[in-house]
């Protein structure tokens, strides 16, 4: 039966509500999984009685949270028509917005906010699975009660003496937002920074935790520096090193200060089979003070669990890139953090403490806002990329969704450090990848020395928009592989052969390997007993594991622009599929753009491309209402 060919009587019982016996119909179109479906029956079988209206709200949320979402916004699609795919004509309408509350707020399965219940229905009409509701709860309680804590016994005299210390004087009258970043996490329990590629995030935490050293020299703070992968974690500690040889302090502050970081999920201890942890709201952390980066990446539930385990004295300190992707799953609380009002534009009672601290003079129009504006510092001043850099100017046209300027700047010659190439068919694309990627790796594959093998391959990654169809990550690795194999790169048959580069996708606490480590297969040049995939190691060592004993991976000649998160390449190309899709946004192509430290590469199509950077990631939930509401004049 096709939906769009029955009539109105036929479609909807009153107020619009789906008819029972059309839930087979959605089941056969794709609109919803079969997860999706099987919660929604359970959810009308707890209900006690035939709801259509609770069916359909409860399949809407199961979907949205899988999708990323923290809750379903039932005012956006009330009254409206689903559609499965795009060009559909297989259509499901939701119900009118009174109806459709009313009906839930019938239900025992469906609460207010402190109830209790399997859904959570909250007064914007915003329907959120209990747990996702908690989360949420928890989170903006912890944020908003750490915004409006203030210092105590703090010695502005000392903590400006060592500002002006590790900063040096001011060259120059513009603000140094690096010490203003320093300044706040001083004065406020809970801080963000946050800025663009290049802009320092990482090299700041080295003196923002000196700074801490210097005040407190008798008791050195316990520090908790964390990302959410494992590579993310060797990346901050390689800067937190490489900025503490740049710091000109004593030696003995200097060896006080932290370098091990670690992932969040090692810290809080996970528990194996069980999404709870060894560290929660009943046995908090031994900390004092933690450090997140990447934060862009951390989802809703994680930062749930490792705010409910720090202790109340404890810093919490989040660095990150708002505008890069959301976390894989569902929430963007960075985002929701930073999304909302004008950043550096602070409170008069904060602006006030940073002159004291710092000399600026910055000025905020505004008498009233939420205590979070005084947590939050954006860096502005990019030192990796230059006044003349393509990939700055064209990620800031991406950022402002000005479709039209970056394609214009990809095609303006003057910059040498970023191309556009518009892609013509299949078997082009096809040709161009093998020109390319000899043209980077051919070499390689003759190499014996795994250091170099390893400094080779982490200069150049491909990336995707998509994880399949014929441009997507399966596709072009497949491609990869042939090329080598036609050229005789490669001679090996089976999965493994030499030069092969791996993704770990699944965390191995015990090997010490994480989502998002990158391998190398190569032979063993001392035991001569075949194969091993090589991975670096601490202190810039190499440790080798046998191809049987590794947890989930894949081949990652390419790899999703979402797992490129957290690493830097010297150059980048990225690829587009032909068509659009709504995995397609602006935050993509911008986290895939300011990848590259160099030079950067866009192959596809125009017209996707500006599709793409025309659509916003719109994650619901309401964090962002919950933090940024006005509280009254400050």
């Amino acid at each position: 039966m096709n939906l769009a060919k029955l009539s109105l009587a036929e479609k909807y019982k009153m107020h619009n509500s789906i008819l029972k016996e059309q839930r087979e119909i959605i089941a056969g179109i794709g609109l919803f999984s079969a997860l999706d479906i099987h919660f929604a029956n359970f959810m009308e079988k707890l209900s006690g009685e035939p709801s259509p209206e609770v069916w359909l709200a409860s399949a809407l949320v199961s979907g949205n949270t899988r999708g990323g979402d923290v809750c379903v916004d039932l005012l956006s699609v009330a009254g409206k028509a689903l559609q499965a795919e795009e060009g559909s004509e297989n259509l499901v309408r939701c119900p009118e917005p009174d109806a459709w509350r009313n009906a839930l707020r019938k239900s025992r399965v469906v609460g207010l906010p402190g109830e209790y219940k399997p859904l959570i229905l909250d007064q914007k009409a915003r329907l959120y699975l209990f747990r996702y509701w908690e989360y949420e709860k928890e989170v903006a309680a912890f944020i908003k009660g750490r915004a409006e804590q203030h210092i105590g016994q703090l010695d502005l005299s000392l903590v400006r003496k060592g500002l002006q210390d590790l900063f040096g004087p001011d060259q120059n009258p513009e603000v140094n937002w690096q010490k203003v970043a320093a300044a706040v996490s001083m004065l406020k329990k809970f801080c963000v920074v946050t800025g663009g590629p290049g802009t320092g995030k990482t090299s700041l935490i080295a003196r923002i935790l000196a700074l801490f050293v210097k005040l407190q020299p008798d008791e050195v703070p316990r520090v908790a520096l964390l990302s959410p992968t494992g590579k993310g974690a060797s990346r901050l500690q390689e800067a937190v090193k490489s900025a503490k040889r740049r710091l000109d302090i004593q030696e003995q502050m200097l060896m006080a200060l932290p370098e091990q970081a670690s992932t969040i999920h090692r810290l809080l201890g996970s528990i194996h089979g069980s999404p709870y942890f060894r560290y929660n709201a009943r046995n908090r952390l031994p900390v004092d003070i933690v450090v997140v980066d990447e934060a862009s990446m951390v989802d809703l539930a994680l930062a749930s669990k490792l705010m409910q385990a720090l202790p109340e004295h404890a810093r919490l300190i989040l660095l990150g890139d708002k505008d890069q992707l959301s976390s894989v799953e569902a929430g963007s609380v960075l985002g929701d953090i930073c999304g909302a009002g004008r950043l550096n534009a602070f409170s008069k009672n904060l602006c006030s403490d940073l002159k004291a601290l710092t000399g600026y003079e910055i000025h905020t129009g505004e008498s009233a806002g939420p205590g979070i504006r005084d947590c939050i510092v954006e860096l502005r001043k990019s030192y990796r990329f230059g006044a003349q850099s393509g990939i700055s100017h064209v990620s800031d046209a991406v950022n402002r969704g000005n479709a039209q300027l970056a394609i214009s700047r990809l095609r303006d010659e003057r910059y040498s450090d970023i191309r556009w190439k518009e892609i013509q068919s299949f078997p082009d694309f096809q040709r161009a990848i093998e020109q390319r990627f000899l043209k980077e790796f051919e070499g390689i594959f003759r190499l014996s020395d795994p250091y170099e093998v390893f400094e080779r391959f982490s200069r150049f990654r491909i990336l995707c928009a998509l994880r399949e169809g014929p441009y997507g990550v399966e596709a072009v690795n497949a491609i990869v592989e042939r090329i080598l194999r036609r050229r005789r790169l490669i001679r090996d048959q089976g999965s493994w052969y030499r030069g092969r580069q791996i993704l770990i996708t699944r965390n191995d606490y015990e090997l010490g390997l994480y989502n998002g480590d990158v391998g190398i297969v190569l032979e063993d040049p001392h035991k001569g007993e075949g194969l091993r995939v090589y991975f670096e190691g601490p202190e810039g060592g190499l440790r080798h594991f046998h191809p049987f004993r590794l947890p989930e991976h894949e081949t990652v000649y390419a790899m999703t622009v979402h797992k490129s998160q957290g690493s830097e390449f010297d150059r980048v190309l990225m690829l587009l599929p032909d068509r659009d899709s709504p995995v397609l946004t602006r935050e993509l192509i911008y986290t895939g753009i300011t990848r590259a430290r160099e030079f950067v590469e866009i192959w596809g199509n125009e017209k996707v491309l500006m599709e793409a950077v025309s659509r916003r990631t719109q994650r619901t939930s309401g964090l962002r209402d919950e933090l940024w509401e006005v509280s009254g004049p400050r």
